[in-house]
């Protein structure tokens, strides 16, 4: 595919440092040894046409991003995050979301094992079918990243698992809720198995229970699909109605999609004296921290936009033939609703790096061969 995005530029770049040499002072046989130096134009043009050669000769970049879960803005902005670095680097990226419908999963992997893609960016697989059918992907050749997915993925060779750090996720959330209760609070847990991140945390839930006798857990919800927060909404409306003013305390939501049900019940029903400690953001999350009177406390979060970049640069470097990692974990902070209160404007994501230093970037995987490449593409 000598006509390709990617050719192209390694060909057009390749005549530069041509035009380069023809160009010089006449002493360019001399001045050689300066080619990996000397001016900005000379030293870039030389760190792009080392592209890695594995990807230069693929020609066309295709990348599918492939969700179980939707219709939440955590998925809204993971997707965001994995097409805009793909784009970035040259690559063409298609996003699909089944909303939590296990045979539209199934079916967009099969799809994509009998396309023409060159990678994919698995999220939230969570049953044996998906491993086999990552399987078939690799077995065709294609390169795979999984985020929040089963374990088993990492039996199948070449595939990366990667995660949020879901301990310190849910350690950062349930520290905060027992310091602000002082370790006494009866509360509802807003959970949902199935998951493998979801159980990374309720393995932390049930440790702060056991070193905390006063956390005391009344109820518990949880539901994963299309519409988890509007059901959300409705089955804390009538755990509320249950535990009328003064028995209940806080509520300890493991997804965002759970902490804006909770909220909008909360509010509605006006028991704003009930507190949200949550995981995961988003702007609607963001908001809802910042309105007064808000009873949601605090949530533990990675920027989701983050999380499908990162995914994009493994299977770039997948591509590139260069050397991988088996698993990769991304650090999680602690967004409290006393330091956005601090800020002289409303905050959302794209400015909580103001207030948490080094937020929504890192340069983990960001190779100078792909730092080029975003270059040429702006051009």
């Amino acid at each position: 595919m000598r006509n390709s995005k990617l050719y192209s530029l390694f060909v057009l770049l390749l005549a530069a440092v041509m035009v380069v040499t023809a160009c010089g002072d006449g002493n360019s046989k001399n001045n050689s040894k300066n080619n990996n130096g000397g001016s900005n134009s000379g030293s870039n043009v030389e760190t792009t046409v080392n592209l890695p050669a594995a990807l230069a000769d693929k020609g066309e970049i295709n990348i599918k991003v492939i969700r179980k879960i939707g219709g939440d803005d955590h998925t809204a902005q993971f997707l965001a995050g994995a097409k805009q670095e793909g784009e970035s680097l040259g690559f063409k990226v298609d996003t699909f979301s089944a909303d939590g419908d296990t045979g539209k999963f199934h079916d967009a992997l099969e799809q994509a094992a009998n396309s023409d893609a060159d990678a994919v960016v698995v999220s939230h697989g969570d049953d044996a079918t998906t491993v086999e059918l990552v399987q078939k992907l690799r077995d065709k050749g294609i390169e795979v990243v999984a985020f929040d997915s089963v374990d088993e993925l990492q039996t199948v060779e070449g595939v990366t698992s990667t995660s949020q750090n879901d301990q310190s996720l849910a350690k950062f959330a349930l520290d905060h809720l027992v310091e602000e209760t002082g370790g006494e609070a009866k509360i509802l847990y807003l959970w949902v198995d199935g998951f493998p991140a979801m159980v990374r945390r309720n393995q932390v839930y049930q440790e702060v229970l056991a070193a905390n006798p006063g956390i005391v857990e009344l109820d518990r919800f949880g539901v994963a699909n299309n519409n988890t927060s509007v059901d959300t909404q409705n089955a804390v409306s009538a755990l509320l109605a249950k535990y009328p003013e003064g028995e209940l305390d806080a509520i300890f939501a493991t997804w965002d999609a759970f902490a804006i049900g909770a909220y909008r019940a909360l509010v509605e029903a006006g028991r704003t004296e009930v507190k949200i400690y949550g995981i995961d953001v988003s702007n609607e999350d963001l908001q809802a921290i910042q309105a007064e009177n808000s009873p949601w406390i605090s949530t533990a979060a990675v920027d989701p936009k983050l999380i499908g970049a990162t995914a994009v640069r493994l299977a770039a470097k997948k591509l590139a033939g260069e050397e991988t990692p088996a698993t990769y974990s991304l650090d999680a902070n602690l967004i409290k609703q006393a330091d956005l209160a601090s800020a002289s404007e409303t905050v959302k994501m794209d400015t909580l790096s103001n207030l948490i230093p080094g937020w929504g970037t890192s340069d983990a995987f960001l190779e100078d061969w792909m730092k080029d490449l975003k270059a040429a593409n702006k051009k």
